[in-house]
């Protein structure tokens, strides 16, 4: 029997413990001096409780009770503080400052076993306070928590939701176009932003001083000046809510000494139906993913009963532990100006253009062309780690670039969290669905038979996502190569896979008989990297410069996943 821990849990030994220990006493002490009492939550919570608060956080683990119930190991506290103060504290006059640090359980969101999947939280909330001051407050603690843990070099990027809330509800758009506009924020995807507020936009009923004032928030950044110049964007469409409570919150953290730490970013606008104005997320240059975040969210306490202002903040024990530690992270994303900026470059067909594309937009590419058996190229200010193009989002969502290229189908492939920044043009290709010629018949009768047609392809993740929108029952066989094969021995009745030219299937008498969707080169970044490194956002000027397809087109017919 091999006794190992279920993927994604671990012991701790003494040495980390011992350190564990010290960084929650010295936290919880500093957050006890700013009024903030303790408070424990249970483990489980009933399912249908937390979906009441309109968002669950990760994906909990899930489980039935003896009684039928089904429950959850709790993925987040907040959601649990929410339904405590609706319930346990209503008509109770508040305001209440609580903290906590308590284990946090999320399924892996991806196929790496490296995942944690049980993780230290800890946090506050702050309930039946607003304004500027106490969102200063909140963010100024979470600040001074992360001190405390070790993390010495980090940002804190700022922006607040009532902005965009304000400019989507007055544009009378669809709620359609606006659910795709979320969509496009929450994933940090530039590309699908200018693509709906672009040419689309004019499609769904959208006046054009609006798409632009939504297509140019996210790209708001810097320091305090970077509110002002929110505010010359949104002020002629009467949408400045918001910015004059945010600015004071700036002044305030300002005074208070962190103004070298502060990073104004409208682009920081995930969660838009959890949070009601400020949001906040933490960065550090030793790692590739956020190490804290927070917002207000005025709203949700009022899901489960009486309605209360709110906001606070959460991170992760050992997250931040890990951006505290000098080990382990010299090849993480971060903008030292003594580390050159790392690129993950695409072997294959992608190459030629890509290094043309990098060239042009002003870096060394001596020897990219031409790297021999070399993994890494290294030339003054740069690094290209060149890789398999479905390798890319791996090694850029997780640090070990800062930034990369591949094309969209990998980008879909991977679900990785990545910034989708520049759509280069070049590569472009199709998704398609196949089958042998004159085999539509038999294909639909099998379908109607057993209620289900088999599907070979390279890419399951994109194929099951075709089908569900097509409503079509599918079993999807993964194969790596010769993928025509399938139908031609009678494994599966089609195939999705990629084409330029349709020339292989042609030779092979295979026939389209549907689109899935279209794929070119996309640029896209570390989202710590983005928010940290100035080099990256000189980067995406130079390559929508020199970009084959403008920014905005809607002609591709790519469809979103």
């Amino acid at each position: 029997m091999d006794y190992v821990t279920p993927a994604g849990f671990r012991d701790v030994l003494v040495d980390e413990a011992v350190a564990r220990e010290r960084i929650a006493a010295d936290v919880q002490a500093c957050l006890a001096t700013r009024g903030y009492a303790p408070i424990e939550t249970p483990t489980l919570e009933v399912m249908d409780v937390l979906r009441a608060g309109g968002r669950v956080p990760g994906s909990p683990f899930k489980l039935f009770d003896a009684r039928g119930d089904l429950l959850a190991m709790r993925p987040d506290v907040t959601l649990q503080v929410a339904r405590m103060c609706a319930t346990r504290l209503a008509g109770q006059p508040g305001p209440f400052r609580f903290r906590y640090m308590q284990r946090v359980f999320r399924e892996a969101e991806a196929e790496m076993q490296a995942e944690a999947r049980e993780m230290t939280q800890i946090g506050i909330e702050c309930i039946g306070e607003q304004g500027a001051e106490a969102d200063a407050e909140v963010v100024e603690l979470l600040a001074e928590a992360l001190a405390l843990a070790g993390v010495e070099n980090f940002k804190l990027a700022l922006a607040t939701v009532s902005v965009l809330r304000a400019l989507l509800e007055a544009s009378g758009a669809s709620a359609s176009w606006r659910e795709q506009v979320l969509g496009a924020y929450h994933a940090s995807n530039f590309v699908e932003l200018d693509r709906l507020t672009g040419s689309c936009a004019s499609d769904a009923g959208v006046p054009p001083v609006f798409a632009a004032a939504i297509g140019s928030l996210p790209r708001i950044r810097g320091g305090r000046s970077a509110i002002d110049e929110a505010r010359e964007l949104v002020a002629p469409l009467g949408c400045e809510s918001g910015l004059d409570s945010f600015a004071r919150t700036f002044d305030l953290l300002a005074e208070a000494g962190l103004a070298d730490r502060l990073l104004v970013d409208f682009s920081v606008m995930s969660s838009f139906d959890y949070y009601t104005g400020i949001v906040f997320a933490a960065y550090s240059d030793a790692l590739g993913t956020p190490i804290g975040s927070g917002g207000r969210y005025d709203n949700m306490i009022g899901s489960y009963g009486e309605r209360r202002p709110a906001a606070g903040f959460a991170f992760f024990l050992e997250q931040a532990m890990a951006a505290a530690s000098p080990v382990g992270n010299a090849g993480s994303a971060g903008p030292d100006a003594c580390r050159p900026l790392r690129i993950a470059v695409p072997k294959g067909s992608l190459n030629a253009d890509t290094v043309a594309a990098l060239g042009a937009a002003g870096l060394d590419v001596t020897g990219l062309d031409s790297p021999g058996r070399q993994l890494i190229i290294r030339n003054p200010g740069v690094e290209y780690v060149i890789v398999r193009p479905t390798d890319a989002p791996t090694f850029v969502a997780l640090g070990a670039a800062d930034c990369g290229i591949c094309g969209k189908d990998s980008l879909l492939e991977a679900t990785a969290d990545v910034v989708e920044l520049v759509d280069l043009g070049y590569g472009a290709c199709r998704f398609v669905v196949a089958e042998p010629a004159g085999a539509g018949e038999t294909t639909a009768e099998h379908c109607r038979r057993l209620g289900s047609i088999r599907i070979a392809t390279k890419y399951p993740r994109i194929t099951a996502s075709h089908y569900a929108k097509t409503g079509t029952q599918v079993e999807i066989v993964k194969l790596h190569g010769n993928i025509e094969l399938a139908p031609l021995t009678g494994m599966a009745e089609r195939i999705v896979d990629i084409t330029a030219t349709g020339t292989t299937l042609r030779e092979n008498d295979l026939t389209v008989v549907e689109e899935v969707l279209s794929s070119t080169a996309r640029f896209f970044s570390n989202a710590c990297a983005f928010r940290t490194d100035p080099r990256i956002v000189q980067l995406v000027e130079a390559l929508q410069r020199e970009a084959d397809v403008p920014s905005g087109q809607c002609a591709t017919g790519e469809e979103q996943e």
